[in-house]
C-alpha cells in the first residue's frame, strides 16, 4: 500500500495509469462499485471545503467503502494531540486517511507515522489531487493518447500550492509550462529547479500577454485562499495577471480555460472567460471525483 502526497513522488507510468483508470471509471463506473468494499476511509478537514469533501465522500461511497468525515476542531488533534499520536490511533481504526491540512509538514508527518495510506487533499505547498483532475481534463480534450509533449500550459496569478503541483506535473507529463506571476509572488524556486532537473520545460514571465502566446491551456486560481485576509497591495500586484478575453485571444484558437474554484469573477478572471465557450471548469470540477477514486484504488493496489 502507498499514499499520495505529491505528484513528484510518482513515475510518469504510475501517474498515467491513474489517469487511464480515472477515464475508464468515468466512462463506466460499474466495475469498480465494490472495489474497496469493507474499508473505512477517514476524511480529515483542517480547512473547510466544498469540492474536496463532496468528491471524496461520494467517491469513497461509490467504491463501496465507508467515509468518515472529521474536522480538526471535533478531534483531539484540534485540542493538542500530536499528529504522530493521531496517525497511530487512526491506523488501528481505518484503512486510509485523506487530509486537507494547513501545512505540508503536518501531512508529511502524518504519512511518516501512519501505517496506512495518506492522501494529500490540499496543503499550503501543493494540491496534487486538483492538478491530477486538471491533467485528466487536459487529456480528455487535448491528449486522448496521454501524449502531452506538444502542449503548452499557462499558469497565471500567484505561484501558490496549485502552481507547485502544476510544476511537478510538467516534469512528469512533458508539457511546456509558462508561469506568469508578479516577481514577488513567484513559485518556490527549489521546486522549479527540481522539475527542470527532471526535464521540465518551464518559462517564468512577468507579462501575461507574452506568456499566453499560442498556449493550449490557460489556468488560474483564486487570488486569496480560504482563510486568508485579502491584501489590497497583493491584489494590486495581481491585477495585471487577470485572465481576460484579450488574453484568451492570444492563446491558441482552440485553447481552453481552467480554474480550480471557487472563482471570483472580475478578480483572477473576467466573467466572460469563466462563463465563456472556452471554459471547461465544470468538467474539471467533475473530474476530481473520478481521479480521486483512481488514486484511492491505486493506494490499495
Amino acid at each position: 500500500m502507498t499514499g499520495f502526497l505529491d505528484i513528484a513522488d510518482f513515475s510518469t507510468d504510475s501517474l498515467k495509469a491513474m489517469l487511464k483508470t480515472a477515464l475508464a471509471m468515468k466512462a463506466d463506473p460499474t466495475p469498480w462499485h465494490q472495489q474497496l468494499a469493507g474499508k473505512s476511509i477517514a476524511l480529515i478537514f483542517e480547512k473547510p471545503s466544498t469540492r474536496t469533501r463532496v468528491s471524496f465522500e461520494v467517491g469513497v461511497t461509490q467504491l463501496g467503502a465507508t467515509p468518515l468525515v472529521l474536522d480538526s476542531q471535533s478531534m483531539q488533534l484540534g485540542r493538542g494531540e500530536t499528529i504522530a499520536d493521531t496517525a497511530k490511533v487512526l491506523s488501528r481504526y481505518v484503512d486510509a486517511i485523506m487530509i486537507r491540512a494547513h501545512t505540508h509538514e503536518a501531512v508529511q508527518e502524518l504519512a511518516a507515522t501512519a501505517s496506512i495510506p495518506v492522501i494529500n487533499g490540499l496543503t499550503d505547498f501543493s494540491h496534487p489531487c486538483q492538478v491530477m483532475a486538471d491533467v485528466m481534463t487536459l487529456a480528455e480534450l487535448k491528449a486522448p493518447n496521454l501524449d502531452f509533449s506538444a502542449l503548452t500550459v499557462l499558469w497565471a496569478g500567484e505561484g501558490n500550492n496549485v502552481c507547485h503541483s502544476w510544476i511537478e506535473a510538467s516534469a512528469r507529463f512533458g508539457f511546456a509550462l509558462n508561469i506568469a506571476t508578479p516577481k514577488p509572488l513567484r513559485p518556490d524556486a527549489a521546486t522549479i529547479a527540481r522539475a527542470e532537473k527532471e526535464g521540465a520545460r518551464i518559462t517564468l514571465s512577468e507579462n501575461i500577454n507574452a506568456a499566453a502566446d499560442g498556449v493550449d491551456l490557460v489556468v488560474t486560481d483564486t487570488w486569496f485562499s480560504m482563510g486568508t485576509t485579502p491584501d489590497p497591495a497583493q491584489k494590486k500586484q495581481l491585477a495585471p495577471f487577470r485572465v481576460t478575453e484579450s488574453v484568451m485571444k492570444l492563446a491558441h484558437k482552440d485553447a481552453i480555460f481552467m480554474h480550480c474554484l471557487p472563482v471570483y469573477r472580475g478578480n483572477e478572471a473576467d466573467a466572460a472567460v469563466v462563463d465563456g465557450a472556452q471554459s471547461v471548469i465544470w468538467d474539471e470540477a467533475e473530474n476530481r471525483l473520478h481521479i480521486q477514486k483512481a488514486i484511492l484504488c491505486y493506494c490499495f493496489s
